[in-house]
């Protein structure tokens, strides 16, 4: 499997990190700024995105032993193969350029 999207998305993550005045990462960020913009247009929460993703088959909730509240949210083979096609565009632009 190609990885460069995911390099790519490690990337702009470290980048994020090395800026000292930020306390959330990209992913805090992006899930802060989702849940924002979705509560200003009174639309689906988090929680229903992530049961859209389950029932399209990108990913899976596995409850923890301990505390069936709690769930790994796990990717798919589906999710692979969107990982993949998006490492294939992203290499392909690359070599465009």
């Amino acid at each position: 499997m190609s990885n460069a999207y995911i390099r790519f998305l490690n990337l702009i993550d470290a980048l994020d990190h090395m800026n000292p005045d930020r306390s959330l990462d990209s992913l805090e960020i992006q899930l802060l700024e989702f849940i924002v913009q979705q509560q200003a247009q009174n639309q689906a929460t988090l929680h229903s995105r992530l049961k859209d993703l389950v029932l399209h088959g990108y990913v899976k909730l596995i409850a923890d032993k301990k505390d069936a509240r709690k769930k790994s949210v796990i990717p798919t083979r589906l999710a692979a193969k969107y990982i993949e096609f998006m490492s294939n565009c992203l290499e392909k632009s690359v070599k465009l350029t």
